[in-house]
């Protein structure tokens, strides 16, 4: 549920963030749902089940408050908005394939019920619905930067898929968080001053914003993942490094322990030994690596925040201030 209240340490909950645009994410919701009208009747059963499936609806949010606060017209920040979430759920459906998880959310995937070619051809189908709504904003620049976004996307994830079994250095890992995260939170900030009534100063720290924001979320989740629990992020706590997925704090273990055997281990690209992987895992979550990832997070979400201090007064700037802040300080 878009409106659904997530635990943080300090007091703040994304219906705070969500109260000025509920209504526009109301609409947001409806036309999501209307893109499978005149489609084989289990795209549209699959569309259902993978827009009900708990995603907090984030990035719509971001794209209607940075809309709303610069004074876009109302039709064309609903169907981006609508435009960014589809694409985002399109890339998770081939995530999960790629991955081969079989759950999200604590929900069936769409590939634990359907066979990989489906699962691919319903993600392209959310894909050419994506396309056709950011045609539909009549904003060319805008339908650019959509299809450039998308390619970083992509890329990104073959690069992951491709070198994953290789210890990162920290240059790599900040490519690849931008291509995984930040590049599309970038884009829907950006592309939502884009279709406003302001000129490319106020686009361009709408930029800043976003990219920022993406980059401070990647690296909260990527702590999350060693000093989680597993019932609440849904997955083995460790699970990216066990996977052969190397984050940032296991890049700042890694540096200061570098005669440490499980990292030799691990520089070599050996993830065979199960057993040493979990060791490193639990080396990692109690290290110093875990404060420095979080506060390197910190030092983008300042960042995240300075361009925001030009902006107009009101709800939505002080509902993305907060979501900033909120950023860092989730448990979830």
């Amino acid at each position: 549920m878009h409106g659904a209240s997530l635990p943080g340490n300090n007091g703040l909950n994304t219906i705070s963030f969500f109260t000025p645009v509920q209504k526009g994410l109301q609409e947001v919701e409806a036309l999501l749902r209307s893109q499978s009208n005149g489609a084989h009747p289990d795209l549209g059963a699959a569309l259902e089940h993978l827009l009900s499936s708990g995603g907090k609806r984030i990035r719509p949010a971001l794209g209607l408050l940075t809309a709303q606060m610069l004074g876009a017209p109302q039709d064309k920040l609903i169907t981006l908005a609508a435009a960014v979430e589809l694409l985002h759920t399109a890339t998770l459906v081939h995530d999960d394939l790629i991955d081969g998880a079989l759950m999200r959310r604590g929900n069936p995937t769409l590939n634990a019920r359907w066979s990989p070619p489906a699962t691919v051809l319903t993600g392209d189908f959310i894909f050419a619905r994506a396309a056709k709504l950011a045609a539909d904003t009549d904003h060319l620049p805008l339908m650019k930067l959509f299809a450039e976004t998308l390619a970083v996307i992509v890329n990104g994830e073959l690069t992951q898929l491709l070198t994953a079994r290789e210890l990162t250095s920290r240059e790599n890992y900040y490519k690849r968080i931008y291509a995984k995260t930040a590049s599309l939170i970038e884009m829907t900030t950006r592309t939502a001053a884009m279709i406003s009534p302001v000129d490319e100063t106020v686009v361009e720290s709408m930029r800043l914003y976003g990219y920022n924001l993406g980059m401070a979320f990647q690296i909260v989740d990527d702590v999350l993942d060693f000093t989680g629990e597993q019932a609440e992020v849904g997955k083995p706590v460790g699970s990216d490094l066990l996977q052969g997925l190397v984050t940032l704090p296991a890049i700042y273990y890694a540096e200061a322990h570098p005669d440490d055997p499980d990292v030799i281990c691990l520089t070599s690209g050996s993830y065979s030994e199960h057993e040493r992987m979990e060791r490193l895992v639990l080396a990692v979550r109690k290290s110093s690596g875990v404060k420095k990832s979080l506060d390197e997070a910190q030092e983008y979400i300042q960042k995240a925040l300075q361009p925001l201090a030009g902006m107009p007064d009101g709800v939505e700037r002080q509902a993305l201030e907060d979501l900033a802040r909120y950023t860092v300080t989730r448990k979830i």
